[in-house]
């Protein structure tokens, strides 16, 4: 994988970028016109204006923002679970795993750029991912993380 090349699902690809679309259309001008006010409203010195710096601050993450999302989005390679082997685990999978406890969790195997662990979507580089690529089901894994060795079992693979 070349060193700017970013993974993404079809899935993930869309929502980059619906969240570009919105930063360029809605955000950036709704924050150029609250600057624009905040300058207004301050006739003295613009170093003294609290709304005013705090608002450049924030223009100036979604600006970076804006910048990340066009690197990953001119930069994805999007992967799907039909360019994969169907029955091993790759970027795009959904896997279900039982871990020694008995829990059992479903995760989405993605690119780095659209990992959301909230909603079950971990990266293809994290330990557990990592540990999971190339599994099938029946395999019994084991993965170290921050918080010690994971012991888990793919019971099934979508």
């Amino acid at each position: 994988m070349a060193r700017d090349e970013y993974l993404v699902t079809p899935e993930g690809l869309a929502d980059l970028e619906k969240e570009l679309k919105d930063l360029q259309t809605e955000r950036l001008p709704q924050m150029a016109q609250k600057m624009n006010q905040a300058r207004e409203k301050e006739s003295g010195a613009m170093e003294d204006n609290v709304e005013y710096e705090e608002t450049v601050r924030e223009w100036a993450f979604v600006k970076g923002r804006i910048l990340t999302l066009e690197n990953i989005i001119n930069h994805a390679r999007v992967v799907t679970r039909e360019n994969s082997k169907k029955n091993s685990i790759g970027v795009g999978s959904r896997v279900t795993v039982r871990y020694e406890d008995g829990k059992v969790e479903i995760y989405h195997i993605v690119g780095s750029a659209e990992v959301n662990p909230s909603q079950g979507q971990i990266s293809n580089r994290s330990p557990i991912g990592q540990a999971l690529i190339g599994k099938k089901v029946g395999d019994r894994i084991s993965a170290t993380s921050p918080g010690g060795v994971l012991k888990l079992k793919v019971i099934a693979v979508g």
